[in-house]
């Protein structure tokens, strides 16, 4: 299997776990020591480290059910034992008793131990009140 495709997997992976919110298989995929990092959509969310990290998963987990990953545009960058994942993606969740559709961006950093291991995951929402074309949000 390439690398590409492993990169692809681990994607699959943290999809299938978050959706059944197992957090342990969600931690596997990100290395084991605490120089990992993410950046959440929420204002407060700047996490540092194993237990920052599940405590972000688990406020997640709180408040809605990922039902479903839909994978966008991809970009994959593989450099020797590192890589980085710009993506695209929705994702389908359940929040209340209501079903919501999120649009995300995320920046990826794996890096190659015995497998490919997530050291930062950055996500955002497209900018709501920018038109398409235009490099800036209207007042």
């Amino acid at each position: 299997m390439n690398n590409k495709q492993e990169i692809k997997d681990t994607l699959e992976a943290y999809a299938k776990a978050y959706c059944a919110k197992d957090i342990d298989a969600l931690m596997n995929i990100f290395a084991s020591n605490d120089d990992i990092s993410a950046i959440g959509t929420g204002a407060d969310e700047l996490f540092c480290g194993q237990e920052q990290l599940r405590r972000l998963f688990t406020r997640n987990f709180e408040e809605a059910t990922a039902t479903q990953f839909e994978w966008h545009w991809t970009v994959i960058n593989v450099f020797n034992n590192s890589a980085l994942v710009a993506i695209s993606l929705t994702i389908h969740l359940l929040q209340n008793d209501e079903q919501q559709q999120v649009p995300i961006r995320w920046s990826v950093v794996l890096k190659k131990e015995q497998s490919w291991k997530w050291v930062h995951r950055h996500a955002s929402c497209p900018a709501m009140g920018q038109n398409e074309g235009k490099a800036y949000p209207k007042k």
